[in-house]
Order: structure tokens, then sequence, then C-alpha cells
């Protein structure tokens, strides 16, 4: 994690952005952390931050865990979909590996 100040991060925002793609990189005004620039590889990463923090997403996951706990889940090999064909089709459990 890297620390600059606001007059760094303005006087040369591309090289600190480049940077940030490998590092966290704080900001700070008056010697006190103000932001933070984050970088991201690729949109993978991209996504994968902005699902981290998506209140709303972490929210579902949660009750999807409580209710899981309390037996309310299904099983992946129980699932059920519907098709193109819209005919319900269950999704097979993984054959043994030989």
């Amino acid at each position: 994690m890297k620390t600059i100040t606001l007059t760094e991060a303005k006087g040369n925002f591309p090289k600190f952005l480049r940077m940030a793609e490998k590092e966290t990189i704080v900001i700070t005004r008056h010697g006190k952390p103000a932001g933070v620039l984050i970088g991201f590889e690729d949109e993978d990463a991209w996504f994968e931050y902005k699902l981290e923090n998506d209140t709303r997403f972490l929210a579902r996951v949660e009750r999807a865990r409580k209710a899981f706990r309390e037996g309310k889940g299904i099983y992946l090999e129980n699932l059920k979909f519907e098709d193109e064909t819209n005919e319900s089709t269950s999704i097979d459990k993984p054959s043994p590996s030989a």
C-alpha cells in the first residue's frame, strides 16, 4: 500500500492510476487519509470488487446462508430449471472420475 498527498495525486494522476493496478494507493489531505485509489487488472477484478461491495448482494447472500442453515436450502443436484422449450430439467450429478 502506497500513501500519497492530494497534491501529488492531482499533479500526476495517470501515473498513480497505473500504480493502483498493482497496489492500493491511499490519498491524504492535511496528513489524514481522505480517499483510496484502487485499480483493476481486468474486468473480472472490477466485477468481483463490485459484488464484494454491493450491500444488497451481500444481504441476499447472508439471507441465503441463513435459510440454508435452517434447512430451507436446495442442493444443487435437486435444482430444476426451464430451458428454452419450457421443459423442466434437473442438473445431473457429476460422474465420478475413473
